[in-house]
């Protein structure tokens, strides 16, 4: 038996933060399969440095927690229907989140640095004619709802980005432009799998999870392009989870 839902997005176009990899990567793909021009960012100086073929993709070198290259992406955009704040990581530079500096750095990297993106491409969005209206999908997580000591900055940024989605969708209402987030429990990406060497992290995180697994990136895929699709013109300020039903109490 057949069941699978599969989304139009000819002649749209759709920024991906962050989409050399991972969750990132598994949505620019599965944009660009559904038709859409898309934009992806990483951290290295072409897509020639990745492991993964980039070739459909255009590509732009940021660094989340520099100015000077966000601004340099958002001077550097034509028309903008779609932006997915997918750009995030833990322990930034391999330190310990409870430094403070670091802790620092982690609001940077995953909060600061997406607003600045996000309110610059503001125009560009509000412009856009896409059926639905523009959207923007934040890429939040489980750790915005429970405490997870180990990465108390990245928790921290990640809460206060369910925030800003709340924020953004009644300020930018009435500009055309939905903001929502989708939040992903514990999936099988290059982030989590250092999980892989210490089951003493790993078994308590599964054994909280009903399903009993890992979720993949292509599971998160269908949750963005649905909130990014006309099929949820009358949905703004939402937070998805897709988390194998890890927060049930």
């Amino acid at each position: 038996m057949t069941n699978r839902i599969s989304f139009d997005f000819s002649s749209a176009r759709v920024l991906v933060t962050g989409g050399t990899s991972g969750i990132g990567h598994a949505i620019a793909t599965a944009f660009a399969d559904a038709g859409a021009t898309v934009t992806i960012t990483g951290t290295r100086n072409g897509p020639g440095n990745y492991e993964v073929d980039l070739t459909r993709f255009s590509y732009q070198q940021v660094e989340m927690t520099d100015v000077a290259t966000i601004d340099a992406l958002v001077a550097s955009l034509g028309e903008l229907d779609v932006l997915v704040n997918n750009a995030g990581a833990n322990f930034p530079g391999g330190k310990d989140e409870w430094e403070p500096d670091s802790f620092a750095t982690a609001l940077t990297l995953n909060l600061v640095g997406p607003m600045r993106l996000t309110t610059g491409v503001r125009d560009r969005l509000a412009a856009s004619t896409m059926h639905g209206g523009a959207s923007v999908v934040n890429m939040a997580s489980l750790a915005a709802f429970r405490s997870i000591p180990i990465v108390p900055g990245y928790g921290s940024a990640k809460a206060g980005l369910v925030t800003l989605t709340h924020n953004l969708a009644r300020q930018w209402v009435h500009d055309g432009i939905r903001v929502n987030a989708v939040a992903p429990g514990v999936i099988d990406t290059p982030m989590t799998a250092p999980m892989a060497h210490f089951p003493e992290l790993l078994d308590p995180e599964l054994a909280h999870t009903p399903m009993g697994r890992l979720g993949t990136p292509e599971e998160i895929v269908g949750a963005v392009q649905f909130l990014a699709s006309s099929a949820a013109s009358f949905i703004t300020g939402h937070v998805l989870v897709v988390d194998g039903g890890y927060l049930l109490p």
